[in-house]
């Protein structure tokens, strides 16, 4: 299989006695199905390199992340996390520019260019008027795009992306799901876990479905996002309809 330069390819046994054998590649969106529980997260922090597999690898540009070293790593590889902790007092634009730090020197203070990097984030994700609040008197969703503009000012090659609507409204969630469209048609690589199957239908390229019982099915969205497949993924009778030329997915009426 000819791999582009920042494909990601995973060959785990994700769940035993079911090994996972995928090849993530630049200009794909790839979206993690599954219920509760079933690995997504750990799936992901396992392709950033925070989560070292039992047995296997992960490898980026062919080269496993093993062998990386951890700031070039850095460079090449974001993580929004599901949840945001706050490791000391920040400003929202203070945050946004730890996403430069892998790109500084030791010491190396952040340029004006990584300051305009910053704000341009802040900016597309609607927080310029909030640049200067501190994160700790942020709302959910104003701390969620917090971390996606920490991530857009990173600029990595690969974006790994845990809930990335979590407590956004739906103008903000459709802002979202665009940004992260356009990286993978910029030749990014992006993987995000959900929980919204809609969410995969409208905007994802590639899903990855993890069963609880039964080996995963992985491919092009408009093949594995069906009934047959999504029912036993969730264990709930659902509909499928087509709204404005889109697949829709609902639990099916008691």
């Amino acid at each position: 299989m000819t791999l582009s330069t920042h494909s990601l390819v995973l060959d785990i046994p994700l769940r035993e006695p079911h090994p996972l054998e995928l090849a993530i590649e630049s200009g794909q969106m790839w979206g993690i199905l599954g219920p509760n529980g079933v690995g997504k997260t750990t799936l992901l922090h396992t392709l950033a390199g925070l989560v070292t597999p039992r047995s296997g690898s992960v490898s980026l540009a062919h080269k496993p992340l093993s062998d990386w070293h951890r700031l070039s790593l850095a460079q090449q590889v974001g993580v929004m996390f599901q949840e945001h902790q706050d490791g000391f007092p920040a400003t929202v634009l203070e945050t946004a520019l730890l996403g430069r730090f892998p790109h500084l020197s030791p010491w190396e203070m952040e340029t004006d260019a990584d300051i305009a990097m910053a704000r341009a984030s802040l900016a597309y994700l609607e927080l310029s008027a909030l640049s200067e609040r501190s994160v700790s008197q942020l709302s959910g969703g104003e701390r969620q795009r917090t971390a996606l503009a920490a991530l857009l000012t990173q600029d990595p090659s690969v974006w790994l992306v845990d809930e990335p609507t979590n407590h956004l409204d739906l103008h903000h969630q459709v802002a979202v799901m665009r940004l992260l469209q356009r990286k993978a048609q910029s030749d990014k690589l992006v993987v995000m876990s959900l929980h919204d199957v809609n969410l995969a239908a409208t905007w994802c390229s590639h899903v990855l479905l993890l069963y609880p019982d039964r080996p995963a099915l992985m491919g092009r969205a408009d093949k594995l996002l069906t009934l047959e497949h999504l029912q036993p993924l969730y264990q709930q009778p659902l509909v499928q309809g087509e709204i404005d030329g889109r697949l829709v997915f609902l639990p099916k009426p008691v």
